[in-house]
């Protein structure tokens, strides 16, 4: 059966066809036959109380070795005259993206099948959720109080300290007893004790490669993308450098990814990037999670094509 799949991204020219995520579950999509249009975050509003959406059908064109693309006049539709409207905005989660969780969760219940789960996607922020498994994250601190966090770095002498609404590893910083920095780096990423961020304990096990472990429908594909820093970085992260190495999933990378996964798949949080370092999960990434091009690259198994199957059966 063919689907009629949107798609709400970022601009198209900022996506790198060479790695992009998006890019690559539509290309699965599209060589199913699936019909693909794409939206931007502001296409979205409401005429009274119905959701509407504006969008562009989307045809992959082959041009030389490149991913080229053509895009239809825009039109407007009703969000659930599509298949499934498949969010992939990346963060900041500003207001903006806040508000548009609340257009969604209001498409959804006039019947659009949203992909994650709006509400779950506005409940479940990229670092404190991983408050929610205790057992598994390593010693954290959340505050904008500069002095518990000093207190925490004197307790754990090591530590990173990140802001709740960033990504790729952007604002992160290493923290140690001597570093000459301290003050400033403190007064900077909590805007002098107005912005609550996260400290947690510093994992060696960093330099082996932050994992990213893909959660498709509660089920984790058996790979992980290791990102190993390059030398003289603390961040794993693709977005600083870091260096993705795929490995099978250790004995502790699957306990935490099928409990975490159960919780995940009841919260309609159907495809999601757990970051884990050493034993512990460090992040649950809800809104749009990279990693699938690494790993379908490097390995047999092929991530999209098991995000397109799964979905096919809803």
């Amino acid at each position: 059966m063919t689907l009629k799949l949107l798609f709400i991204l970022d601009p198209l020219e900022r996506l790198n066809s060479e790695k992009d995520t998006s890019l690559a579950i539509m290309r699965e999509a599209s060589n199913r036959g699936h019909a693909l249009f794409v939206s931007m975050q502001h296409d979205l509003f409401l005429r009274g109380d119905v959701a509407k959406i504006k969008a562009k059908k989307f045809t992959f064109t082959p041009l030389a070795s490149q991913t080229a693309y053509s895009l239809a006049a825009e039109l407007e539709y009703l969000p659930a005259s599509f298949d499934a409207v498949i969010m992939r905005k990346d963060p900041p989660f500003d207001n903006e993206y806040l508000y548009s969780t609340y257009l969604l969760e209001i498409a959804a219940k006039q019947g659009t099948k949203v992909y994650n789960n709006p509400s779950a996607i506005r409940s479940w922020n990229e670092k404190l959720s991983v408050t929610r498994f205790p057992q598994f994250a390593p010693e954290f601190l959340v505050s904008a109080n500069n002095d518990l966090i000093r207190e925490f770095l004197n307790t754990h002498q090591d530590i990173v300290v990140k802001p709740l609404d960033g990504m790729g590893g952007s604002s992160i910083f290493r923290l140690g007893l001597n570093d000459p920095n301290i003050s400033v780096i403190l007064e900077t990423i909590t805007n002098f004790g107005s912005r609550t961020i996260m400290a947690q304990r510093y994992l060696k096990e960093i330099l082996q490669g932050d994992k990213r472990i893909i959660v498709i429908d509660g089920t984790p594909l058996p790979y992980a993308l290791a990102r190993i820093p390059k030398a003289g970085e603390t961040r794993g992260n693709l977005a600083a450098g870091g260096t993705g190495v795929t490995q099978l999933l250790s004995e502790r990378d699957l306990e935490i990814a099928s409990t975490v996964g159960k919780v995940l798949k009841q919260e309609g949080l159907f495809l999601v990037g757990l970051d884990v370092i050493g034993e512990h999960l460090t992040e649950i990434n809800v809104t749009s999670p990279t990693g699938m091009v690494e790993i379908a690259k490097q390995t047999a198994c092929k991530p999209a094509e098991v995000f397109l199957d799964t979905l096919e059966m809803y």
